[in-house]
């Protein structure tokens, strides 16, 4: 008779226990964070909601107060997220936090998904005509092949 192992969790292998979701006010992040919600909700994982708050050294050169408008996103996105989450109370139940990360969205979600050791990324499509030539964040996600990445149209 052979002994058995205890099972050992392996990140990625037994289902996403987190799930992180990058949103940033378009329709296509909106999307994605809502097929986010759905996946963890099945997964019963946790749904990190992810703001990359953009870094614009130019803009704040200008004179431009940046640092107080991607501070009121930030706020209408916890607002968005927490009414919708009102809406389905008793229906569905997901567990979230929300998250706000400095930099670019491609390395603020990289540090995003590092720090809160995400087993799925998800993110909308790129809703700007020049990704297409130069790429987008969700294609250099998926060049990362850190984690399993959902693009949602």
């Amino acid at each position: 008779m052979t002994e058995h192992q205890p099972h050992q969790f392996e990140r990625g292998t037994d289902g996403p226990k987190v799930i992180v979701v990058g949103v940033d006010g378009s329709e296509s992040s909106l999307r994605a964070a809502a097929y986010a919600g759905g996946l963890a909700r099945r997964q019963r994982a946790l749904l990190a909601v992810v703001y990359v708050q953009p870094v614009m050294a130019t803009g704040a050169a200008l004179g431009v107060p940046v640092a107080h408008t991607t501070d009121e996103i930030a706020e209408g996105l916890i607002a968005d997220i927490r009414a919708a989450t009102e809406r389905v109370k008793g229906i569905f139940e997901v567990r979230w936090e929300f998250h706000t990360f400095r930099g670019d969205p491609f390395n603020g979600l990289v540090t995003a998904a590092d720090e809160l050791k995400a087993d799925a990324v998800v993110v909308g499509a790129s809703e700007q005509a020049g990704h297409r030539i130069v790429g987008s964040v969700a294609i250099r996600l998926v060049k990362a092949g850190r984690w399993p990445v959902t693009v949602v149209p």
